[in-house]
């Protein structure tokens, strides 16, 4: 596997891998009317490649296949982190965590879902308060978490 710096014709990929990575691994600790809100996979690339550009990305990538990606940006905010569904529990999530983390200086924030909050917690994280974030009248939790550094 090797990790990456984001490249704009990496986005229409990203946003694919986000919606199944969503509606699979995340279907455990979500509803499907919560799951359709969160990716309905109807995205705007244009938004999203500004985004992921404007942010330090990364992608993995494993025999050609892009397997996971993740952002921060400059102020320590860790706003993705999606690996494959078939990917899962191979260190794909470490490794770019790993390099987003040392890219910057200072504390670093996320919005981790159900999902996601273990993986956190073991990296060191803390649970400031967990939310309720409403898209479309459907409500999910997920927590902000803080690493203090």
């Amino acid at each position: 596997m090797i990790v990456r710096e984001y490249q704009s014709t990496d986005c229409k990929k990203l946003t694919e891998l986000f919606y199944n990575t969503v509606h699979t691994v995340n279907a455990k600790d979500y509803t499907k009317e919560q799951l359709d809100v969160w990716a309905t996979g109807q995205v705007d690339l244009e938004k999203w490649n500004q985004s992921l550009q404007e942010h330090f990305c990364l992608v993995a990538v494993e025999a050609g296949i892009i397997v996971g990606f993740g952002d921060i940006d400059k102020t320590g905010y860790f706003d993705h982190l999606f690996v494959h569904s078939d990917y899962q529990g191979k260190g794909i999530a470490t490794a770019i965590s790993n390099q987003l983390e040392s890219a910057v200086q200072g504390n670093i924030v996320t919005h981790a879902s159900i999902t996601a909050k273990p993986f956190f917690e073991k990296r060191g994280y803390k649970v400031v308060k967990e939310q309720q974030v409403e898209r479309q009248g459907i409500f999910l939790t997920n927590f902000v978490m803080i690493k203090e550094r």
